[in-house]
Order: structure tokens, then sequence, then C-alpha cells
């Protein structure tokens, strides 16, 4: 499903990553109370913190490559749902809304994030979408399991832009 390099093994598999996310009960089309999914994020977090260190950080990185993956221009370029500017224009998403919106698909599970690859139309309900409190699920379990703060930097980058091969135009 992704690609993977010859230095980058995460410890922990796409299909346990995915089993984890299931925990978190999200709809498929994303729509969830933040303080629920706050709780939800931070009970996963406590799920995540029996594991050994090294699941806790294939958990990190493995949401920073479904987020990575997502870090596309034909998704980035997207006008938020239900906004428009003052003169009735599209309201374009903001860098750090456009990484919470791909949270958030990411949060509804696997067969909504492999839905939504290749196909902007399946993303452009997500843009007025907020999941942030999943980009810091692993580094709570690892606080909670170690009694230190997570320090661990990703393999993938999961800033908007970060993707270069998804943003030809910027890269060109």
């Amino acid at each position: 499903m992704n690609p993977v390099s010859e230095q980058y093994r995460p410890a922990m598999s796409w299909d346990r990553f995915w089993q984890l996310v299931e925990r978190l009960g999200v709809a498929e089309d994303g729509r969830v109370n933040c303080a629920d999914l706050d709780d939800a994020c931070e009970d996963l977090a406590a799920v995540l913190a029996e594991e050994p260190v090294e699941q806790i950080l294939g958990f990190g990185e493995r949401i920073a490559e479904a987020l990575f993956t997502l870090d596309r221009a034909e998704f980035g370029t997207l006008p938020v749902l239900g906004m428009t500017e003052p003169g009735g224009s599209p309201f374009p998403q903001s860098d750090d809304g456009f990484l919470y919106s791909r949270a958030a698909v990411v949060a509804a599970g696997r067969r909504t994030y492999e839905s939504v690859l290749g196909h902007p139309e399946r993303f452009a309900p997500f843009t007025d979408l907020h999941a942030e409190a999943v980009l810091y699920i692993h580094e709570e379990a690892y606080e909670q399991a170690t009694g230190e703060q997570c320090e661990h930097v990703t393999f993938h980058d999961y800033e908007t832009c970060s993707n270069e091969a998804g943003w030809p135009r910027v890269f060109a």
C-alpha cells in the first residue's frame, strides 16, 4: 500500500496500526465530536502505552507515513467545505487545517483512508474536519510508558508540502 525504503522498517505492521486506529471509533465520514475524539485518543494512548516502546514508535511512524502519503496538491488545494471568502470565492485550507484534515481521514480508518487515495472528491468532505489529537497519540503513549518526553523524529515528515512528489508544481 505505501512505499517503504530499505532503511525504513517500522516495528508496527499496517494491519496492527489500523486495528488500533479502529479503537478511536470514528465514523467513516470522519464526523465526531471533538471532545469524544480527544477522549478516544487518550484511551488509545493508554492501550498503546502497554505495548513495547518499539511498537509505540512504530505507531508514530505509521501515522507519519499515512499523513505523508495524503500530503498531495490534489487534496491540499481543495477549498474548505462550506466556507467562502467575504467576496464569495472558495476559502482555502491553511497548512495546519490541511494537516488536521488528513489526520481526520486517518482517524476514519483503513477503508476510508484507502478509498480517498487518488480521489480528491472523497477527501473534500474532510476539509472542514480537524483531528489534531490523533497526531499526539504515540507521544502520549511513549510518555506514559517511559515517563519521558518523546523525542523521536519520524522518518516521514508529514507537514504540508513535505511530500515533494505530491506537490510537483511547487517543487518543479
